[in-house]
């Protein structure tokens, strides 16, 4: 007999919180990874939400998948793009691969789950959702049951705010709606896997980090929001106990997140560090701080490369015959693509210290690459700068997100945790990619037959 397995998906959770400052005052999470495997995960290039969770399910590259973000570029656009959702998933999940071997399935706001797809069992969708109004969930008639017991659901909160209470308010609150859906659908449901992704962890990261972190630049001590992000852990490890009351006691309990987060150092101008080397032609002369790139006069005819923000930089070559108005000839696209690299290496902090910056070719780190790569794929300082695609700023270092209060970046680590109460599980490893855990999942799902 198949056993039943759990996946606790904590988006962004850290390991160096989880696993060690706050792991006294988690006894849940404490119990959930030291009794059984507890490793790090190493994510996905690049690791942020969509990709990485994409990753994780089907077992597949960023590269073969063709998801390189929330955002991707239409061919042969300058500035249009489409953004990412579920139908942008096209290998099979892990609950389509489970299903068909006849096993039930609960999922609920695994990105990117919107819009919900048929499967076998039932799914509730996730933060890219646009509101309660959608259609969320499968089947269709969930969505009533659900909100008759629940209110109107809540997929995500504005975390990008300086009223930092009312932050907490609402993740708090997002949060445990969350855990009472999870709950009702444990009890209520029947399953044989049950997998959630939990936001609310990314959001108090991304809202709170410099509060908490006393390395971070904008780090007060004793200041009010100090212990908000290890509060909100012991919520989340009160929730999951209230959870594991109702799940059968030989569930097998997986603990994972797609990425961990650490102290965002600031965002680096990347247009107008390409304006300044001559990669990028702007004719306005008086561009306001925080103006988009759409919203500048640009000389194509005379523009070899620009850039998109992000948690990294994704970088596009005008290249003729791909561009309406492209300039590289395609027989030397080595050539420049290779010259912007070496100078995107060469990049400086603001005080002139080296920064640990990784230039990628898309095809240099997949086996396959589909969908709409960019040319080049840039970590500044090993991502502890993030990419402002904005212009108009005095000085190309901004100490803050271009995008609006953020505390936080992405690092390359999660957690990966299993924990089987009958102990017959056994893993040596240490260290997982996250493409790994899909075949886990389905080994895991085998013990026991």
């Amino acid at each position: 007999m198949t056993r039943r397995l759990l996946v606790i998906g904590l988006d962004c959770a850290s390991p160096k919180l989880l696993y060690e400052e706050f792991r006294e005052e988690l006894p849940t999470l404490e119990m959930l990874t030291s009794d059984g495997l507890k490793a790090e995960l190493i994510s996905s290039h690049p690791p942020i939400t969509i990709p990485a969770w994409s990753v994780m399910v089907t077992g597949k590259t960023p590269g073969e998948l063709g998801l390189y973000g929330f955002r991707h570029r239409k061919p042969g656009m300058y500035n249009d793009f489409y953004i990412a959702n579920s139908h942008s998933v096209r290998e099979p999940t892990v609950w389509n691969f489970l299903g068909r071997r006849g096993l039930k399935t609960i999922v609920v706001g695994v990105p990117p789950s919107y819009p919900p797809k048929p499967l076998r069992g039932i799914m509730i969708s996730c933060f890219i959702t646009p509101g309660p109004e959608s259609r969320y969930t499968f089947p269709p008639t969930l969505k009533r049951e659900i909100e008759s017991r629940f209110g109107k659901y809540i997929f995500d909160v504005v975390y990008r705010s300086e009223d930092r209470d009312r932050i907490i308010r609402e993740v708090w609150a997002m949060t445990k709606q969350h855990f009472q859906v999870l709950r009702y659908l444990a009890s209520t449901y029947k399953w044989d896997f049950f997998m959630f992704v939990e936001i609310g962890m990314d959001r108090i990261h991304h809202a709170f980090w410099g509060y908490m972190d006393k390395e971070h630049h904008k780090y007060i001590p004793g200041n009010k929001y100090e212990n908000v992000i290890k509060e909100y852990y012991k919520l989340v490890d009160r929730e999951i106990a209230e959870l594991l009351k109702i799940i059968p006691k030989d569930t097998v309990i997986i603990t994972v997140s797609d990425h961990g987060a650490k102290r965002m150092k600031g965002a680096f101008a990347v247009n107008q560090w390409l304006a300044e080397k001559g990669y990028l032609k702007i004719i306005d002369k008086d561009v306001k701080p925080g103006t988009e790139l759409k919203d500048v006069k640009i000389d194509w005819s005379k523009t070899i490369a620009w850039g998109w923000g992000g948690y990294y930089a994704r970088i596009f070559l005008n290249v003729k015959e791909r561009e309406p108005h492209g300039v590289i000839d395609p027989r030397e696209y080595e050539e420049y693509r290779d010259m912007l690299a070496e100078d995107l290496k060469k990049i400086e902090g603001p005080n002139g210290e080296k920064w640990d910056t990784k230039v990628y070719k898309p095809e240099e780190i997949y086996p396959v690459v589909n969908g709409d790569p960019p040319d080049l794929m840039v970590y500044f300082d090993d991502l502890y700068w993030r990419s402002a695609g904005t212009l108009g700023w005095s000085s190309n270092y901004l100490k803050e997100n271009d995008r609006g209060p953020d505390d936080a970046v992405h690092d390359w680590r999660g957690v990966f945790s299993i924990y089987d109460p009958e102990g017959t599980i056994r893993f040596h490893k240490k260290i997982f990619r996250i493409e790994e855990v899909k075949d886990i999942i389905v080994e895991v799902m085998d013990v026991g037959k």
